[in-house]
């Protein structure tokens, strides 16, 4: 076999999409305990054990943690997307490149292939899993909503197209931020300062473009981060190459 043929993707993809469905009731209890409070009076789950009891009890039972449209098919997309991606990416990047390389001939382009790969992958698939993840959090059947460490939205998603959008449109960096205030003396002295700000802002939110008046840096969090592991991920492979052992292995 030429040690430039790539094998078929059905294998991994399949392989990966399974693991994922069985083992997405972890996932989802990992994501609820994250999120939720940290105070004892407003924690939800005591464990991951009364988290999964929970949940198996107020949402559905298995049907529901397996099969409910806001689980299963963001579980579907995230875990076929991810090894679509990271085993397609580095081989269309070297091809696009006009480069005919692979693990074995030459494993130091191939690792910048992957690393290019991984951090072009992150730009799909970042998006889906914080609608997943955004999914995950909503609580269903008779549970009661958590109460998180960070704010959550008041109305439920309705789905992945339904979360994309109102993220898009409702988590603006334009749109101000109404505060509640107690006294009315406060509101009348506040107020020609709230009218300087308002101005300010606008003035300067003239010129960031369209990517202010979208919320689709909200779908990209942690992105930095992400790219960050990618390199480290890569600087270690680098000291592994030269010790023998190629090769580029994505967090």
């Amino acid at each position: 076999m030429s040690p430039f043929h790539q094998p078929p993707l059905i294998l991994p993809v399949a392989s990966h999409l399974i693991t994922g469905f069985l083992l997405s009731p972890l996932d989802l209890v990992r994501t609820r305990l994250i999120v939720q409070s940290y105070t004892s009076r407003y924690r939800t789950y005591t464990g991951p054990l009364d988290a999964l009891s929970r949940i198996l009890r107020d949402e559905g039972g298995l049907k529901g943690i397996y099969f409910h449209p806001h689980l299963f098919i963001p579980t579907v997309i995230d875990n076929a997307l991810r090894p679509i991606v990271s085993l397609a990416l580095p081989s269309m990047l070297a091809g696009y490149l006009g480069m005919q390389i692979s693990e074995e001939t030459n494993p130091w382009a191939w690792a910048v292939m992957e690393l290019g790969g991984s951090c072009l992958g992150l730009l799909i698939t970042l998006p889906f899993e914080t609608i997943r993840r955004r999914l995950q959090v909503q609580a269903r059947g008779t549970a009661k909503p958590l109460k998180g460490c960070v704010e959550l939205r008041p109305a439920p998603y309705n789905g992945i197209v339904d979360a994309f959008w109102h993220i898009l449109t409702e988590e603006r960096s334009d749109l101000p931020i109404k505060r509640i205030k107690n006294r009315r003396g406060s509101q009348a002295s506040l107020k020609g300062k709230e009218r300087t700000t308002s101005n300010d802002d606008d003035d300067a939110g003239e010129g960031e473009g369209w990517f202010r008046h979208s919320g689709i840096g909200q779908l990209y969090r942690g992105l930095g981060m992400r790219l960050g592991a990618s390199a480290i991920v890569f600087c270690l492979a680098f000291f592994s190459v030269e010790e023998g052992d190629g090769g580029w292995a994505e967090i």
